[in-house]
């Protein structure tokens, strides 16, 4: 089981999640992205980055609600795919 970051911060870009994040899997573009990213292969599961969140933006892979789904493969895509990744979160939130 992986943390996801979804929808709430998208535009909201806190970064107290990466702060106290042990393994730094946390990240983004500056002025590229529009939300963090959590790296499902070096995150440790170690739960830091959830309650730091001040938008409620991360959850456990399995409690992710239904309707943000799909930023789950999304983080894990934009280790490898940038560019799609941030062309399919401009479509599910429009700046």
């Amino acid at each position: 089981m992986t943390y996801t970051i979804c929808e709430p911060c998208i535009d909201v870009l806190d970064k107290s999640c990466v702060e106290v994040c042990p393994v730094d899997c946390i990240k983004y573009e500056e002025g590229q992205d529009r939300m963090l990213y959590n790296d499902p292969d070096e995150c440790i599961d170690c739960g830091a980055c959830e309650p730091a969140c001040p938008v409620t933006a991360i959850f456990a892979e399995d409690d992710v609600p239904d309707n943000w789904k799909e930023y789950t493969p999304l983080n894990a895509q934009w280790y490898k795919d940038k560019a799609g990744v941030r062309g399919r979160v401009n479509a599910l939130k429009p700046a």
